[in-house]
């Protein structure tokens, strides 16, 4: 019989039947039903006290759930009533226990939705398929369900666990055990969004009875990062490494291991294994901010030896782009809760998680913690950098085949002028990056990192392997130094182990400076580095952010000491900014060029093959418009010629028009039925690609882009236009903090006694100066007196003498300066040496004169009020200083009614 003769629920059946076998079910009809072919058997039209069910589901001859059939496009939500009648009519014969007929699925052809009705609150939820029956039995044989399981947590241990990681376990907890599928997570770089996850997945696998856990890492390198952290994870009173209780995975070719418990993998070796295609380790290598997956319409198929229940939870980690774009599919093919982790969550990102952003702790707040560092920016501009430049008519120029690193000569027979856009990409010009490099170079001891003499590890962003071989060398000749000195690390780093001169590069004393493009952009953890250089501009938001996080990690002294032997402490890093990267306006939308993971080759010979999706459509067409814009009018020529007349820009014209909705509409018109314009759509693409059957005209754009020469300028001399710190930071951090300051003085003590309102207390406390300091540190002012500090420096760099010495008496002074008290800012402790002398003075005229013993107790009081502000009889009791010389015993001995009244004239002359 021909299918279209089929009604559309018998096709739905017939479709079920099939999907139903893929996942181990043996499928029959009522007649010839035979509960012992398999463990799972589904009978068809199976005879309920409310009438015919389309499958009843048998584990073991248990009659546990049903199968609803329905015409592909019905919706499927509002048919659950009906499934539940025909479970809620099973024969009672069959029925052995309360809750038996359990598992409830309506289905169609294209779309499944699963409920178990012993879950609490029991909702239905879409699943990519049916379950196995294996998986079914399991779940009847425990005590409770999954869900049920998550409601009865234990609370979090905080041992070993900072405050963010408590609050980020507990709510992701919460929010699975009301049943929501997807929530996020935002987290800053550096704070601990893995050890959080070893933390949450520890917890599901001990407490709730989770099974198995997917981590979702974004490149190979950070799944070996991740794979060592959960090896090395100690969960709190168990004395043991969590590798010690579970077995941890690394995703590879051979497929999932049925005895692990957390696996860590890319997702798009997940995809591999899922599909059973081949994928190259350096597809792995790139970071899903570069790329968004392969784009065909159907991704994945139902995959027997890897069931949509092999996980309960999946946490992917900064995998921003991929589980928006067609990546996706990965992720919804499993029956599991997904969690998100993220330093910088976007729209999209939101949009995919449902809006249930569960916990929050943001960069700033991650620096007023000391979780992270601070940074600031040095801003270095250049004549060519700014402006390009043009070389006269005559000169011979270097000209290198960026595909064989060969070189030729070309004597300009016209002006050459570039643009700044052009540097680097079809220009090279080597004295403008050596022109930022000895700036950076000579300004390092003296404004950048005062007082040191060893070039801090510094990380240089380049825009290709061809731009980042070039600054490494530049590098090794501006500093005077060799090889060891300066590295690649690149995914082409040839001769040499990327991951090696990554772990170099983190504990040893070389290399000094690594150049990178993105193989260190994001997640890679090396804490000693305290500069970043950016000679690439980058257009991200995400990506930037991500990027900058490389420098925010924090180390402790000693740690850092060991790779930087002159390096007291790391307090913040420097950002140079050498192509405007922190003022270029940033985007989250989707680049045109939607799978970077292809190369050109491959993706013209899949479209000539017969490959008809929009991504690659649209990814060639952005290829071709960038090969247009680097090639010679030599090469364009030929390429015009081959393709008959057009251009570059027309070939990518004709791509981007076959998939252009709008273009679409225009054929057709917008009201034309959906199969006429599918056919419309299918028959403009087979167009526009007609002229690549030429397999001429596809080697020769396949040889015009390997080669695609660069020029190198030798001729341009440049210099620097302007250099030095970015003023528009420090005036938004000094903004903020005179905000504050009038916002909030009406309700701090410590603000109404130096604003000195007439109901304020007499005199300051430390109890009021660090209830002033937690103020400034909460949202949404997520201030730090040493950062606001600097910031005053940066903008009058005259009135600010001498640092902060990270002691409440800094915010005295900050208070004072911005309110205009004081002229100058200063260190409370370089004024009370002045105050206190003055004071000595003043006593012996008045006829007090004071021992030794007595004034270098006096110092010491001096020293401690510089410091807290106060001083009380109980710190002469307590602190070491006073202890140390008798305590206040001694010193009523020494001064002794006049204490107390000499205690007080001392604070209010040195402090106030």
């Amino acid at each position: 019989m021909n299918e279209g003769a089929f009604h559309p629920e018998d096709r739905a059946r017939s479709h079920i039947d099939r999907r139903l076998s893929l996942c181990g079910w043996v499928v029959q009809t009522r007649a010839e039903m035979n509960l012992g072919a398999g463990l799972g058997v589904a009978v068809r039209e199976f005879q309920t006290a409310s009438g015919p069910v389309d499958y009843a589901l048998f584990v073991g001859r248990i009659l546990c759930g049903v199968v609803e059939a329905k015409p592909e496009g019905s919706t499927l939500s509002g048919f659950a009533e009906q499934a539940a009648r025909y479970m809620a009519g099973a024969p009672s014969h069959l029925v052995r226990s309360d809750g038996q007929v359990r598992f409830e699925y309506v289905a169609s052809s294209s779309e499944t939705i699963f409920r178990d009705h012993a879950d609490p609150d029991s909702t239905s939820r879409i699943v990519f398929s049916f379950h196995r029956p294996e998986t079914l039995e399991r779940w009847i044989k425990d005590s409770t369900t999954l869900r049920a399981r998550l409601q009865s947590m234990p609370p979090v241990n905080p041992l070993g666990l900072r405050a963010c990681q408590v609050d980020a376990v507990t709510a992701l907890e919460q929010s699975l055990a009301v049943n929501k599928p997807r929530a996020l997570v935002q987290m800053a770089t550096g704070a601990g969004k893995t050890f959080t996850a070893c933390t949450l997945s520890y917890r599901l696998l001990a407490h709730s009875g989770f099974r198995r856990i997917l981590f979702l890492a974004d490149r190979a390198n950070l799944v070996r990062q991740t794979r060592d952290e959960f090896l090395a994870y100690r969960p709190p009173g168990t004395g043991r490494s969590f590798s010690e209780i579970y077995n941890v995975q690394k995703l590879g070719a051979a497929g999932l291991d049925k005895d692990s418990q957390v696996v860590v993998a890319t997702i798009q070796r997940v995809y591999s294994v899922l599909t059973g295609k081949e994928l190259a380790e350096a597809d792995e290598e790139i970071s899903s901010f570069e790329q968004s997956g392969p784009a065909t319409e159907r991704l994945i198929g139902y995959n027997p030896s890897i069931p949509i229940e092999s996980f309960d939870l999946v946490i992917t980690d900064e995998c921003h782009r991929s589980i928006y774009g067609t990546w996706r599919q990965v992720l919804e093919y499993f029956d599991a809760f997904t969690i998100g982790l993220t330093a910088t969550p976007s729209l999209h990102t939101l949009g995919f998680f449902n809006k249930n952003l569960v916990a929050q702790y943001p960069y700033e707040r991650s620096v007023v913690d000391g979780v992270n560092v601070g940074f600031e920016i040095f801003r270095i501009r250049t004549e060519i950098g700014e402006r390009g430049s043009t070389v006269k008519a005559g000169y011979d120029l270097p000209v290198r085949d960026k595909r064989t690193r060969a070189e030729r000569y070309e004597t300009l027979s016209e002006d050459f002028a570039y643009t700044p856009d052009q540097i680097d990409r079809t220009v090279l010009v080597p004295n403008q990056i050596r022109t930022v490099l000895e700036t950076f170079r000579d300004t390092l001891f003296t404004e950048l990192f005062p007082g040191r003499h060893e070039v801090p590890k510094t990380l240089v962003f380049a825009k290709d392997d061809h731009h980042a071989e070039e600054i490494v060398g530049l590098v090794r000749e501006v500093f005077g130094k060799g090889n060891d000195f300066a590295k690649k690390i690149t995914y082409k780093t040839d001769g040499a182990d990327p991951e090696q001169l990554i772990r170099a590069f983190r504990n040893d004393y070389n290399p000094r400076i690594a150049v990178t493009v993105d193989m260190i952009a994001t997640g890679t953890d090396v804490k000693p580095i305290e500069a970043l250089i950016f000679l690439r501009d980058v257009r991200s938001e995400l990506y930037f952010e991500q990027m900058k996080g490389r420098g925010a990690r924090t180390i402790s002294p000693e740690k850092l000491r060991e790779v930087t032997p002159d390096a007291e402490a790391k307090t913040r890093f420097v950002l140079v900014d050498a192509v405007g990267v922190s003022e270029s306006l940033k985007t989250v939308s989707q680049p045109l060029e939607r799978d970077r993971v292809i190369g050109f080759d491959r993706l013209i010979d899949e479209i000539a093959s017969g490959r008809r999706d929009d991504d690659a459509f649209a990814t060639l067409a952005a290829r071709l418009a960038a090969l247009d814009r680097r090639i010679g009018d030599k090469d364009r020529a030929a390429i015009t010629r081959a393709a008959g007349g057009v251009d570059l820009a027309g070939l990518a014209a004709r791509l981007l028009d076959a998939v252009d909705p709008d273009a679409l509409a225009a054929r057709v018109g917008q009201d034309a039925p959906e199969p006429e314009q599918r056919k419309a759509r299918e028959a403009a693409k087979d167009r526009a690609v007609e002229i690549f059957d030429d397999p001429v005209l596809r080697k020769l754009l396949k040889d015009v882009k390997a080669a695609a020469d660069i020029r190198i300028d030798t001729i341009s001399t440049d210099a620097v236009v302007s250099s030095g710190w970015d003023e528009m930071r420090a005036t938004d951090t000094v903004e903020r903090f005179r905000r504050f300051l009038d916002e909030r003085r009406d309700e701090l003590a410590a603000l109404q006694i130096l604003y000195r309102l007439p109901y304020a207390q007499k005199r300051l406390t430390y109890e009021a100066v660090d209830e002033l300091r937690e103020a400034l540190k909460r949202p949404p002012w997520l201030l730090e007196p040493v950062d606001i500090w600097r910031a005053y420096k940066r903008i009058a760099a005259d009135k600010v003498r001498g640092s902060p010495s990270g002691t409440l008496a800094d915010i005295v002074m900050l208070v004072r300066y911005a309110l205009g008290q004081n002229e100058s800012l200063e260190p409370l402790p370089s004024l009370t040496a002045g105050r206190f002398n003055l004071w000595l003075g003043r006593e012996e005229k008045a006829g007090r004169v004071y021992s030794q013993e007595q004034k270098a107790w006096l110092a010491a009081i001096r020293d401690h009020l510089a410091v807290n502000i106060e001083i009380r009889p109980e710190d002469m009791m307590e602190a070491p200083e006073f202890a140390a010389r008798g305590g206040i015993v001694r010193a009523r001995g020494l001064f002794g009614t006049r204490l107390p009244n000499m205690l007080d004239e001392l604070t209010e002359v040195l402090v106030a």
